[in-house]
């Protein structure tokens, strides 16, 4: 069977056929170019943010004597986000939560992180009674405002509850590329042309 192949092989070279010739692998090395990954429109995000608002953009949990707040929800969208604007038992939204860095081949994965950085804050036990929270997508529009606080009597459960919602006072400028950690993925696409953070904007608190 193996010689029977061979000569196959042999005879469609000799003849010519199409499937072997150059041309055609050129064809479709010049077809791959043109199937780069494409980000998911942020239509899609917007509706994730949307759906995650009642039951909470971050959660609170209490967990060996600390208080942790966790990002995640927000971190499976930093593919068409620019920033994540946070403060805590404050109004100022003067802290920025960091974002990884963007995959456009898994756009919705968390960024592998030994140190959990990209995931959750730690607080002393009770900190936070409430956490103010905007995220910022990659076109410099911000959502609305939504403030935060604790279950009551989960345990260590990971719980969050609205006690409020604003719209943004004023509209956001279009972020900078210093201002956002997402890498150019689709450089043709406006929007997308952006360097990793720097530790002034992914300091934690």
């Amino acid at each position: 069977m193996t010689r029977f192949l061979r000569m196959l092989f042999l005879a469609l070279a000799l003849a010519g056929c199409p499937a072997l010739s150059g041309p055609v692998f050129a064809q479709d090395a010049e077809d791959e170019e043109q199937y780069k990954p494409v980000l998911p429109d942020v239509s899609i995000y917007k509706a994730m943010l949307d759906a995650n608002k009642v039951t909470g953009w971050i959660q609170f949990r209490n967990y060996d004597d600390k208080q942790l707040i966790y990002f995640t929800a927000l971190q499976t969208m930093h593919c068409r986000l620019s920033e994540i604007r946070y403060s805590v038992n404050s109004d100022a939204l003067d802290k920025r939560f960091p974002l990884g860095k963007c995959n456009p081949q898994i756009p919705f994965n968390l960024p592998e992180d030994n140190t959990n950085e990209y995931i959750y804050i730690s607080l002393p036990a009770g900190e936070a009674k409430t956490l103010t929270i905007q995220a910022v997508w990659d076109d410099g529009a911000g959502s609305e405002i939504v403030v935060y606080k604790p279950c009551e009597g989960v345990g260590d459960s990971t719980c969050a509850q609205i006690k409020a919602i604003k719209k943004p006072k004023k509209q956001l400028q279009e972020p900078v590329p210093a201002d956002s950690p997402i890498r150019a993925v689709q450089s043709e696409t406006p929007g997308k042309t952006f360097t990793e953070p720097t530790p002034s904007t992914a300091a934690r608190p």
